[in-house]
């Protein structure tokens, strides 16, 4: 069985820099491209959470079924244009790769699913944040490249 290389996306190009890497660099791999729906860290601040825009009928502050719902229908037509993406990417290359879609914190989801899936390695990209932007959204790579059980590789 040849190596199993994960590339989580959330379709920056900075995370499709990172499949353009791990298709050159690993061939012969079997590529994951992984896209994880996080309702707080995939472009919605918690004022879009905690205060839907979404014309549902809940007063502002509460979060009806209808608009998790509509949240997910998004997230999903999201997901699907970034591993549409990939998939031309890695058409690209010559190469083919399999698509997952989760759902949950990002940091968690990638490092679950590294253990779980047998991955030998992680390529994925970084936005280099730092400061006060750093301490309040944190960095998936770097609880990654921290907590990983596998070889992490960072795309900048």
């Amino acid at each position: 069985m040849g190596q199993r290389i994960l590339v989580p996306t959330e379709g920056s190009p900075l995370s499709m820099k990172a499949l353009e890497i791990a298709l050159t660099d690993y061939p012969d791999a079997d590529i994951i491209v992984c896209h994880v729906m996080d309702p707080i860290g995939s472009g919605l601040s918690l004022i879009d959470v905690m205060r839907p825009t979404f014309d549902d009928g809940a007063p502002p502050g509460s979060v009806s079924p209808e608009y998790w719902r509509e949240w997910n229908q998004k997230a999903e037509q999201k997901a699907q244009a970034v591993f549409d993406e990939a998939h031309e990417l890695a058409d690209d290359h010559d190469n083919t790769i399999d698509t997952v879609l989760e759902f949950g914190e990002p940091n968690d989801v990638i490092l679950e699913y590294a253990e779980e899936h047998d991955i030998d390695r992680i390529v994925m990209g970084s936005h280099c944040r730092s400061g006060a932007e750093r301490f309040l959204v944190g960095s998936v790579a770097e609880t990654v490249v921290r907590r990983a059980p596998v070889p992490v590789m960072i795309v900048r």
